[in-house]
């Protein structure tokens, strides 16, 4: 398999679809360098992965620091010596009513959803120029595709991570650097955790338990579009549970 042997580097790792696709891809050999703000479950991870034969090393990082992320992205380039993958993973979903004015939710949205991913790409891209070759991966969403009332502010970062990638992926594709966004529907997370009105969080929380998919499920994906000979570029994949309907 391709992946074994890659470097993946994965912000937003410390639970849920990042925390199952760095286990994912160590048990498929890849060396994994993960991050996000909680270091005890970072800590963890690293454990599980090595005890498994697996091989991984962490840093936190906070995606909305443009001076973390560089850090964190330069402190695996030194460990490793290479990127093969930058995986920007962490998001947020504050959704409520444009009526309510919930302003800084929708600042704290941008600021992790988009700027966080741009930040990743800003450490990362000259690492992967030099180097001749490399793979961006950012977690989207269906709500880049389906526009749903009190998700506006959702929606529209989720529109503007799908522009980004693509840009990318036009610009640095002659380069042999690959783009891909993975844009799930419903998943079993803890993401309704984010949802800024309580009535919409409950209805979250049930629809997620109820028929969202694994966070295994997204660890496929992202293993899939890894796991491709480098003139394959797998540019979306967008998957849904079988039973939901937009």
């Amino acid at each position: 398999m391709t992946v074994k042997g890659k470097v993946v580097v994965i912000a937003g790792a410390s639970s849920s679809i990042g925390a199952a696709t760095a286990k994912k891809l160590a048990a498929h050999g890849a060396k994994l360098f993960i991050g996000a703000r909680r270091e005890d479950l970072l800590k963890q991870q690293v454990e599980e992965i090595t005890a498994d034969g697996g091989e991984a090393a962490y840093k936190t990082v906070d995606v909305t620091d443009k001076s973390s992320v560089a850090d964190f992205v330069k402190a695996a380039h030194d460990k490793y010596g290479k990127i093969d993958v930058m995986y920007n993973n962490a998001g947020v979903m504050p959704n409520s009513p444009l009526r309510d004015l919930k302003v800084e939710d929708w600042e704290r949205a941008f600021q992790i959803n988009v700027m966080g991913v741009l930040y990743g790409i800003a450490a990362a891209l000259p690492i992967m120029k030099e180097q001749g070759f490399g793979h961006f991966i950012a977690t989207d969403s269906n709500a880049g595709h389906v526009i749903n009332p009190n998700a506006a502010i959702y929606s529209g970062t989720k529109f503007a991570l799908r522009a980004i990638m693509d840009a990318l992926r036009q610009e640095e594709g002659p380069n042999m650097i690959r783009s891909t966004i993975v844009s799930p529907g419903n998943v079993n997370t803890a993401l309704w955790k984010t949802v800024g009105d309580p009535e919409l969080q409950k209805k979250a929380r049930a629809r997620e338990e109820e028929i969202g998919l694994d966070p295994e499920d997204l660890a496929n994906a992202v293993l899939y579009a890894i796991d491709q000979p480098e003139n394959v570029g797998i540019d979306e994949i967008l998957l849904r549970p079988t039973v939901q309907e937009n």
